[in-house]
């Protein structure tokens, strides 16, 4: 039997790749959800024919309903239409959805009893001691769709316990700007920042990579999939994206996942687990790299891995804050309202400004969210931030 989706997120760089995969092998879709991109959406409904359709944009599902009113889906709106298409019956929800809009999506979906395919790391990163409890008492499978995560996932496949597990090693590409200097970075257009050197991803994910902070959300994210503490997690700049990440076993010995920079591999192993089918990319042919490169993250340059370590030392909402600091942050320099430097310069005081408090609800990581974006804004409005 063929699994049936459900795609949360299904209009973004995640949710477009998952298509590409559930059109290669014939996947049923029962569900598809975006943000306002109605165009998009109504070309996907049309494809891919699934039951429901969900906007969390009210105006943009108007648009869709009048589009689409000649197909038999029932389309949603508002987070309230996010959520019922969450738990519409299906094997597997993935969730691509991005930032911590993914939570409650998440925890709606384990709820119903999918397994989770999970994309969204925001849901791990501030929630993760909720979710992975939820899952635990549905008896939910979390799935990693990130191509780190779910490179250790497939290591691990050799030693299914932790017992032997010393330490995972994610491989991070460096970004854009690696080999730069702090005062380099401070020329550092949205533009620039944009121009990934091997991953095509969505605007946010990509300024994240440039700054490191995406892989410090990797760390926290990887520390709640995998039950471990900050200092069993290594980070290893790998310029050209091939080793996609490493485990090593207490007797030093290290499994690694190879494979082109092509985000559909991991997709399709989180729908397709324990079972592979070949994947609609190119494979893998070491000649023509010749050379792989491995050198330590500059922590003094680029502030977002050391800023996520910290606070996954400090636990408690510290996480969310970071998360919901620097969500704002992004979104700011991409609109030229601030300098490169400053996204993480304001995300470590937002982490500085939060009050040690236990992530115990979902409505005490979403009031911390709302604090921390709620400081940013304040802090640029005042020019308060160095720079400004």
């Amino acid at each position: 039997m063929k699994p049936s989706l459900i795609l949360l997120g299904s209009t973004g760089s995640i949710g477009t790749q998952a298509l590409d995969v559930a059109r290669k092998h014939g996947f049923p879709v029962r569900a598809l959800t975006a943000a306002k991109n109605s165009r998009i959406m109504e070309d996907q409904i049309r494809e891919f024919r699934p039951a429901v359709a969900a906007l969390s944009d009210e105006a943009a599902a108007a648009d869709l309903r009048a589009r689409v009113a000649d197909l038999p889906v029932k389309v949603l709106s508002g987070e309230e239409g996010i959520l019922e298409a969450a738990a519409l019956e299906s094997d597997i929800a993935l969730n691509a959805i991005v930032g911590i809009a993914g939570l409650r999506p998440t925890m709606t979906a384990i709820e119903t009893g999918h397994t989770i395919a999970l994309a969204n790391k925001e849901t791990l990163v501030t929630g993760g001691a909720l979710v992975t409890k939820a899952a635990k008492e549905k008896g939910v499978k979390i799935l990693p769709v990130d191509s780190e995560h779910s490179a250790v996932f497939q290591c691990l496949q050799a030693q299914p316990t932790n017992r032997a597990l010393r330490k995972i090693i994610l491989t991070a590409s460096g970004g854009p700007f690696f080999g730069k200097t702090a005062a380099d970075l401070a020329q550092i257009t949205p533009a620039q920042a944009l121009k990934h050197p091997n991953w095509s991803m969505g605007a946010k994910i990509t300024i994240d990579s440039a700054t490191m902070m995406n892989k410090g959300l990797e760390v926290m994210e990887a520390s709640w999939l995998f039950d471990l503490p900050e200092d069993k997690i290594d980070v290893v700049v790998h310029r050209e994206s091939i080793i996609h990440s490493m485990v090593e076993f207490d007797d030093y010995a290290v499994l690694a996942q190879l494979g082109v920079p092509d985000m559909k591999i991991p997709i399709q192993y989180a729908i397709t687990y324990p079972e592979r089918y070949e994947c609609p990319t190119r494979p893998l042919k070491l000649s023509e790299y010749g050379t792989l490169t491995f050198f330590e993250p500059d922590n003094e340059t680029f502030k977002g891995l050391p800023i996520c370590r910290e606070a996954l030392r400090r636990g408690g909402l510290s996480a969310t804050a970071v998360n919901g600091a620097n969500e704002e942050a992004v979104a700011m320099f991409l609109a030229g309202k601030i300098s490169f430097p400053q996204i993480t310069q304001l995300v470590q005081e937002a982490m500085d400004r939060q009050p040690a408090a236990p992530a115990d609800s979902i409505e005490h990581i979403l009031e911390a969210d709302r604090a921390a974006r709620a400081f940013v804004r304040a802090a640029v409005a005042k020019g308060a931030t160095s720079g400004t």
